[in-house]
């Protein structure tokens, strides 16, 4: 059985980030569909994303960092995001309501984007990273994980832009548990870490 083990971003390097986001939508969008206040394919560059992506790891420092690297067998697979709430300004720019529930409440960390390296899908590797999330949680004092997947009807096929946001089994499998169902696939998940 291969070997899965993660490491917050800032403890690996750029170049295992790198190995991760060098292909599919992964390479262009570089993790900030939510970060940036705007449309991120009007309001940004490339140059932009791939600084950005470079600042918000802070590889080889002391963090914090905006998520998690997944390794199997000691090679960068896969990538998630997940970092405080307050971090992603579209988050907080959009009016659905589902987007940003209970506001004012602290310790709240989002759970946005899963990136799984080409050789490695279909391995179950999303759903180890959804679980390091939990782990990752309890370990820098998160109160409550939040997540935004997609439940895809029985028999459709997901492309890769819908999987990006996770898929809702995956984050069950996990511990977390549905809070909201704002459209007909869109689910929102929270992980309780502590009372708050």
């Amino acid at each position: 059985m291969p070997e899965f083990t993660w490491r917050p971003a800032n403890e690996a390097t750029d170049a295992d980030v790198e190995a991760v986001f060098e292909a599919g939508g992964a390479r262009k969008c570089r993790c900030q569909g939510l970060k940036v206040p705007g449309w991120i394919w009007r309001d940004t560059t490339q140059e932009q994303r791939d600084t950005a992506l470079v600042e918000q790891t802070a590889c080889g420092t002391g963090g914090p960092t905006s998520g998690l690297i997944g390794y199997v067998d000691g090679e960068p697979a896969g990538w998630v995001a997940v970092e405080p709430r307050e971090n992603y300004p579209r988050i907080w720019s959009r009016r659905q309501p589902w987007m940003r529930m209970d506001p004012d409440r602290e310790g709240v960390w989002s759970v946005t984007c899963f990136v799984v390296r080409k050789g490695h899908r279909r391995a179950g590797l999303m759903y180890e990273l959804a679980a390091a999330t939990v782990a990752y949680g309890e370990r820098v004092g998160a109160r409550v994980l939040e997540g935004y997947p997609t439940e895809p009807a029985d028999g459709k096929t997901v492309i890769w832009d819908e999987a990006s946001v996770g898929l809702l089994q995956v984050f069950l499998d996990a511990g977390y548990e549905v809070v909201a169902t704002p459209t007909l696939r869109r689910r929102v998940v929270r992980k309780e870490l502590a009372r708050g």
